[in-house]
């Protein structure tokens, strides 16, 4: 058997880190931590729970307890041991144990290691062990095989899997509920719909686990219909629901936002006492916020007693989603001083909030936090979780108007992908700083990187807010035949901005009628600005009456056009606008202003009286008015 552990070792590479410095110790220390001789079943017992616990320094000492007793001789001590040290993330101290055993070794012993390496992330050392284990006659079983698919279904192995899955139909295990179910989940992840099908079909006996399979497997490849039809068809067959199916099909009405369904669901989960249960909890905030139900998701998390991170991270992104930023602030400080520990996940979704609103302090705040807590890498990113991290860092930083920080990150990056030379461009060009924009996108061509769609908007916009029209023609006319970039609605509408201030007003117009993209209205918008910006009235109307055909609920067209005649002084086109938007029942949407301070950021709009310190902030205001008068300021209204 000695043979048969080295070669498994020579094949099984995995660190052995410090197990080889662990003693054994019969020294009287040892001797103090058990009072009385304890005997395998005890051992055996204390091993469990210590795996339970992840207690690894309580698990040496029993190991060490066990070496001295003599109790490691039998292959049930073995399998303890390698269970142990496999749920407390050493599967190196576990393979030594396997490879030292002095007894012979035998199939739950190889299943303890194959479950230790797939748990501990190493799915091909699991697989390569099961080969081994059928080199030397060991039969698997049916604890053997659910393992073993999982190991096939994360390598993304299907001819490992149908093997398998042949082998146990030999042994006789093919209708396993356990095996069964680990098939289903498999062959869905593969998307292989009929050998799932098959499986699922060929059970006699079809547990919640194996109809949860189902539901889940088909939800999460977008097979929403085949979820739902799994779940009657269980309804019909009088199978009890437990909670995973309720997280399963919540997920399933969540992605096609069907809130009636989602709501009677709700319903069931009050009646059956799952409310309780923080998954399902969960699974109703996240499904509340997609279908834009904001305050049923914010009440079910109020009336939560437990909060795990997921909680705070699915409310904080329902409020995100609906666009409240301030909200998912506040929120997130919230959980700070709740003591939850944020995770990649909520650092995703609170920065696109600071972007948002500026809030130049809070992500700066959370930048650090997230240094320290060692969430980011400092800008040495090398795995795409660290690319995608740092260019939230970016966005943020760009956005708030901080392209020295933004700079600052992107230096810092070992690996870039193209949206973090699209951010920089971007950034450099809604800032002003056309030259740095553009000294940028000759590094990332220079980097031999291919320019997308993205890369364009930003160069053609730097281009037009800095009035570069010569070299914007340029890049717009190389876009297909040097880039192979085809230009999109985005790029002509930046090019009609860009003609538009400069006043190529005419320009503009015949690029609108005669460009190969249908128009939208954001492109007879933009022309239409252009024409207040130039006091050009009878274009403007032109513009205008386009895309009051196009969206005739948009409050800024309207806005727009009133204030093209404002200027022209003719009052009664815009008494016409005004009866125009009573008619098509638009409203003008309120201005809205935030300021950011040290307590948070405050969010204010026309007339606003919500603020609880509103008497200080309007006194400073008529102060400030007051002050402007006094030195000639004259508003025109």
């Amino acid at each position: 058997m000695n043979t048969t552990r080295r070669k498994i070792s020579s094949k099984i590479s995995i660190s052995r880190t410090s197990f080889l410095s662990v003693k054994f110790s019969t020294s009287s220390s040892t001797e103090q931590n058990f009072n009385h001789p304890l005997n395998l079943t005890t051992c055996i017992a204390s091993l469990q729970s210590c795996a339970h616990l992840k207690n690894l320094k309580k698990g040496i000492e029993i190991h060490s307890y066990m070496f001295k007793s003599g109790l490691v001789d039998s292959p049930l001590s073995i399998t303890s041991l390698i269970n142990m040290y496999s749920k407390c993330n050493r599967v190196s101290h576990a393979l030594l144990v396997f490879n030292n055993m002095s007894c012979e070794a035998n199939v739950f012993t190889y299943n303890a290691m194959i479950s230790g390496f797939l748990s501990n992330g190493f799915a091909a050392k699991g697989l390569d062990f099961y080969k081994d284990m059928r080199e030397f006659g060991v039969l698997p079983d049916k604890f053997t095989f659910p393992c073993l698919i999982k190991c096939c279904c994360d390598l993304m192995e299907v001819l490992e899997v149908k093997k398998i899955h042949g082998l146990s139909f030999k042994l006789g295990l093919g209708f396993d509920v356990f095996i069964g179910s680990a098939l289903v989940k498999t062959y869905l992840k593969f998307q292989l719909m009929e050998e799932a099908q098959k499986v699922f079909e060929e059970l006699t006996v079809r547990d919640v686990v194996l109809w949860n399979a189902m539901i889940n497997g088909y939800a999460q490849i977008g097979k929403l219909d085949e979820a739902l039809g799994v779940f009657r068809r269980m309804s019909e067959e009088g199978v009890l629901i437990s909670r995973f199916t309720v997280t399963g099909i919540l997920s399933v009405f969540s992605m096609i936002g069907d809130f009636n369904n989602g709501r009677g669901v709700h319903g069931v989960v009050m009646k059956m006492g799952y409310d309780s249960g923080v998954a399902v909890m969960n699974a109703l905030i996240d499904m509340y916020g997609k279908c834009k139900c904001i305050d049923d998701a914010l009440e079910i998390f109020e009336m939560m007693q437990e909060k795990d991170l997921f909680s705070w991270n699915s409310i904080m992104a329902v409020h995100e989603q609906c666009g409240d930023h301030d909200g998912t602030l506040r929120l997130f400080d919230r959980m700070l001083r709740a003591g939850v520990q944020p995770d990649l996940v909520t650092v995703t979704t609170v920065l696109p909030a600071c972007s948002h609103l500026a809030a130049l302090m809070h992500g700066k705040e959370i930048h650090a936090f997230m240094i320290v807590n060692g969430l980011a890498k400092d800008g040495n990113c090398e795995d795409v979780t660290d690319v995608l991290m740092n260019n939230s860092l970016m966005d943020m930083y760009s956005k708030c108007g901080s392209m020295r920080d933004a700079h600052m990150v992107f230096n810092q990056m070992s690996k870039k992908d193209v949206a973090s030379w699209n951010i920089m461009i971007m950034g450099y060009g809604m800032d002003g700083y056309v030259k740095e924009a553009l000294d940028m996108f000759s590094q990332f061509c220079e980097a031999k990187l291919q320019p997308d769609e993205v890369t364009f908007v930003g160069v053609l916009s730097a281009c037009s807010h800095s009035g570069f029209l010569r070299q914007g023609r340029e890049f717009f006319e190389q876009m297909e035949s040097k880039y192979g970039v085809f230009p999109t609605i985005e790029h002509y509408t930046c090019v009609i901005d860009m003609l538009g201030r400069a006043g190529k007003l005419k320009e503009a117009y015949e690029l609108a009628l005669t460009m190969p993209i249908e128009v939208n209205p954001v492109v007879w918008r933009t022309l239409l600005s252009a024409c207040r910006l130039h006091a050009n009235t009878d274009l403007a109307e032109i513009a205008a009456q386009r895309v009051f055909e196009l969206e005739p609920g948009h409050c800024g067209s309207y806005v727009l056009m009133s204030n093209v005649y404002v200027a022209a002084g003719r009052y009664e086109e815009v008494l016409d606008v005004r009866h125009m938007m009573r008619k098509q029942n638009v409203k003008k949407t309120p201005g809205c202003s935030w300021i950011e301070l040290k307590n948070g950021v405050h969010t204010f709009i026309t007339g606003d009286q919500s603020h609880p310190e509103v008497k200080s902030i309007y006194a400073g205001l008529q102060s400030l008015t007051a002050r402007l008068y006094e030195n000639g300021y004259v508003p025109n209204i």
